[in-house]
């Protein structure tokens, strides 16, 4: 009978990579399927909120499909952690239930070696999502942002356009109240331009109902307007249907990246962003806090994996339900305690910096005490 030799270089695999690829498999499979459910009942319940605006609006299904499309990355975005606590919370405590840790911690594996599948796999998925925050999610924001101007009208004021004010150049101001980004139009325009010697002397005014884009000419039209002219005391005034604008410094794109949310502005344009608002010598601590935000939230992945594994580790009279629900108070208190935070940083009460990583630094000091205390 002959012996099969095996191979120069061959290793068997351990019980150890053995129990790694096991934990691996059932946390990912678990984190895919909270994810899905937890993404389909906010999607539900989301609908029902809005589908009679929707109506209301006359938008077809294809549009309402659309939106829930782009809708999908950020909706994915906030609910990432709670998935991930619930994989850990119900993988571990199913390890418990069945007596495989206790099986483990004999045979000398240490509840710190057990999380270490754990960890890695939340490491990866806190990568991915810095990538995922900072470039795809603004990327679908921006469709899902122009669905809800149009047909739900949202945020009308602070995020589509509105009170758009421009120093087109030293000696000429312009203000829009309202920008629609679909058709290029503007509308409630007013020029003002002011004499060189004297910046705080008008020297004339055009005031018109819209200012449209015209592409092949690369120049803007006023339409239905009055146009005057200052000199001392008088006064001359004319009324137009159409008139050129006259030589504007910028495009559609330029009032684009103006009326654009910091969810809307991937990692580059954002810090370009403040760079520019900071040299105008705007206050920039709201747009530095959601700045470190698209970098310091992947990162709550990993702290509710620390906090969960060591929690679920321990049976508890309640079984599997006490656990749930506390964990997920838990993680409802810290998404709480982000955004409380972040007012404070927005009013620049505290740095914008440390206002981005307060909740993880707190929770993370929760999650190594918890670690502590647990049997090991």
């Amino acid at each position: 009978m002959a012996v099969r030799v095996p191979a120069r270089g061959w290793r068997p695999r351990t019980p150890v990579k053995l129990l790694d690829r096991s934990i691996i498999r059932q946390f990912l499979s678990t984190a895919l399927f909270s994810l899905f459910a937890v993404l389909l009942i906010f999607i539900v319940i989301d609908v029902m909120e809005k589908l009679d605006d929707f109506i209301d609006k006359q938008a077809g299904w294809r549009i309402i499909v659309q939106y829930y499309i782009f809708f999908i990355p950020e909706i994915i975005k906030l609910i990432i952690p709670v998935a991930m606590l619930l994989a850990s919370l119900f993988v571990t405590a199913r390890l418990s239930t069945q007596n495989e840790l206790t099986a483990m911690k004999s045979s000398g594996i240490s509840l710190y070696r057990i999380m270490a599948p754990f960890v890695g796999i939340a490491l990866v998925v806190s990568a991915v999502s810095v990538y995922f925050n900072g470039w795809v999610v603004p990327l679908a924001n921006q469709k899902k942002f122009l669905i809800e101007r149009v047909y739900l009208h949202k945020d009308v004021l602070s995020a589509s356009g509105a009170n758009i004010y421009i120093q087109d150049s030293r000696t000429r101001i312009l203000s829009l109240g309202y920008f629609d980004d679909t058709r290029n139009i503007a509308t409630r325009v007013s020029i003002q331009d002011f004499s060189p010697a004297d910046p705080t002397v008008m020297t004339e005014r055009m005031d018109a109902v819209s200012m449209a884009w015209d592409s092949a000419s690369r120049s803007w039209t006023l339409g239905n307007g009055t146009r005057r002219w200052f000199n001392g005391e008088s006064e001359r005034l004319a009324q137009f249907t159409t008139m050129p604008a006259g030589q504007l410094h910028f495009d559609p794109d330029d009032l684009r990246k103006k009326q654009e949310k910091p969810d809307e502005m991937d990692y580059y344009t954002l810090q370009q962003f403040i760079r520019n608002q900071e040299n105008a010598g705007q206050d920039v601590a709201r747009w530095l806090v959601d700045f470190y935000s698209k970098i310091s939230f992947p990162f709550a992945s990993v702290i509710v994996v620390l906090f969960g594994v060591p929690f679920a580790s321990q049976k508890r009279r309640g079984g599997v339900g006490v656990q749930l629900g506390i964990s997920l108070l838990i993680c409802f208190i810290y998404l709480i305690f982000m955004k409380v935070s972040q007012v404070f940083g927005y009013n620049g009460d505290i740095n914008p910096l440390l206002t981005a990583w307060s909740a993880n630094i707190i929770f993370l000091a929760g999650a190594a005490y918890v670690i502590v205390r647990v049997q090991k």
